[in-house]
């Protein structure tokens, strides 16, 4: 089947775009140290609630969006969550950088909570699991992830006419997947453009091996990097680097991952699946579960409590991409902007709808190279990049990829009547002509004026966005909403808790087992 093409779209369906924001922070004291309290009970439940839950660590915050489809909604939302936030961590402040704050050694480091019952521990192990595996540093790393896709009712409009709901779900997921390829070729420039990390911390990468230079005590970076959260210090495996993953279609991505989730891994093995009678792990596979396999881009389907990922993709299809390397904006209090938000809209459509070719262990080799090589040196001069056998300059390639954006822009801004999409294009070619433009060459030039300190620099910036937050105008029927929201998330995991519980060894191993197991045996959704 060809690419859906953007004359197919109407003003109506690109006004009705759906997206979503996942936005992770780290709580921290006033001094900078890494939250050890608990998270706060007046948030609500981390398990049920459906905007305010934690990532890795208790102190990690994970704030998301419920979906929308106009773009000033979907900030405005995701302010609000902020607000009510600040409001309620007493003195402590939201991180406001994707690398993170004074950490102390792993052990020390809390692991997310989220209660008694059988799924939240599953939940709480996994995360252990993640650190014995990774280290509980590399996992207190911070981001945005943005959630995007096209309406059902468009799909609908111009595909249903010939086809059943099933039919319906196998041309959304090839169409799904053709973005997804399309976006892991040339995801290396949103690292450039949008990288906010060539800089971190000295305690995160204590006892580790490493190349970055010492601008200043406490302050390490490399001078060309963009966002050293997506390179080898950042949010990666080695051990994950055997998976080959198959982008082609729903089926061979899940039977791609199979042997991962199914298979002992000896190092993991090893490591055991208890210590001193707590699980430390769900599995001895290498990934405990789908979620583990680090990408820059997922496709999803909204899960049903408890249920695996890869089994709703193969039950109901991809309902949306999951973007995963977009930094947090240390320049805004909510950690992205709408210029960011038109740019990303504007790229995953042409993403969509552009011709697509099948992937390949040489592809996905030379997608990671790039990736790496934009993350860690992206500005620096003359840097090339590898594009389908050949080399070609980051100028070049990235203002092809801008050309052939244009009328993706062109498109959207003449539906919703505005130029938000051409003016991110435009900023994003004077970034690709002048790395200074870029926010991480920024950042290197702003951490300079805090005598070379990246801690005093985002410190200062987190202090003033917190604060500006629990006072910025919130009307009380929306601060009674969120508390509402909040006390009925810990009514649902009460209820939860009082239903009755397998044998948590039981549950984890049908959890693990019996539904990866079908993910293969079903036939593609």
């Amino acid at each position: 089947m060809s690419a859906l093409k953007l004359d197919q779209l109407s003003n109506d369906d690109l006004t009705n775009l759906k997206r979503g924001i996942e936005k992770e922070s780290l709580r921290v004291s006033t001094t900078g140290q890494l939250s050890q309290q608990r998270h706060p009970e007046a948030l609500g439940s981390a398990l049920t609630h459906g905007n305010i839950t934690t990532d890795f660590s208790e102190s990690q915050l994970e704030l998301i969006t419920d979906t929308h489809n106009q773009v000033e909604a979907c900030l405005s939302q995701l302010k609000q969550i902020h607000q009510f936030v600040s409001r309620n961590i007493a003195s402590e402040l939201l991180w406001c950088s994707s690398m993170p704050c004074m950490l102390p050694e792993d052990r020390d480091i809390p692991i997310a909570q989220f209660g008694t019952s059988n799924i939240a521990s599953a939940k709480t192990v996994y995360r252990r699991g993640l650190a014995v595996r990774y280290g509980a540093k590399m996992q207190t790393i911070s981001g945005i992830h943005y959630n995007f896709s096209i309406s059902n009712e468009t799909w609908s409009r111009v595909y249903g006419g010939s086809h059943d709901r099933t039919e319906l779900i196998a041309i959304k997921n090839q169409h799904y997947f053709s973005l997804i390829r399309n976006f892991r070729k040339n995801a290396w420039l949103l690292l450039y453009l949008f990288g906010a990390s060539p800089a971190v911390c000295d305690c995160f990468v204590k006892g580790r091996v490493h190349h970055l230079k010492k601008m200043s005590n406490g302050t390490r970076f490399l001078p060309y990097a963009t966002s050293l959260r997506m390179g080898p210090l950042g949010y990666q495996s080695d051990a994950q680097s055997a998976i080959s993953v198959s982008y082609n279609n729903l089926k061979s991505y899940a039977q791609s991952l199979y042997d991962a989730l199914t298979q002992p891994y000896p190092p993991y093995a090893a490591i055991g699946l208890s210590s001193q009678d707590q699980p430390i792990q769900l599995s001895n596979a290498l990934l405990q579960i789908e979620n583990e396999f680090y990408g820059t881009i997922r496709p999803k389907q909204p899960i049903q409590f408890g249920e695996r990922p890869l089994l709703a993709l193969n039950r109901r299809g991809v309902e949306y991409v999951e973007v995963r390397c977009v930094d947090l904006d240390p320049y805004e209090d909510i950690g992205i902007t709408k210029e960011t938000i038109a740019f990303l809209d504007t790229f995953l459509l042409f993403c969509l709808m552009s011709k697509s070719s099948t992937d390949s262990i040489e592809e996905d080799r030379s997608n990671s190279e790039n990736q790496y090589l934009i993350a860690e040196r992206g500005r620096e001069p003359n840097l090339k990049l590898s594009r389908d056998k050949s080399h070609l300059s980051v100028k070049e390639w990235g203002q092809d990829i801008l050309e052939a954006c244009k009328p993706f822009a062109l498109k959207l801004d003449e539906a919703n009547d505005t130029n938000d999409h051409t003016r991110s294009l435009e900023i994003a070619l004077e970034r690709i002509q002048d790395p200074d433009k870029t926010p991480s060459a920024r950042i290197l030039q702003d951490v300079e004026t805090y005598h070379g300190s990246y801690f005093d620099f985002i410190m200062d910036l987190s202090s003033r966005y917190t604060n500006k937050l629990k006072t910025d105008n919130l009307p009380d029927q929306t601060l009674n909403e969120y508390v509402s929201n909040a006390q009925s998330s810990i009514t649902r995991q009460q209820d939860i808790e009082q239903e009755k519980q397998l044998e948590f060894e039981e549950f984890r191993r049908d959890y693990v087992s019996q539904e990866a197991s079908r993910i293969i045996l079903e036939e593609e959704g």
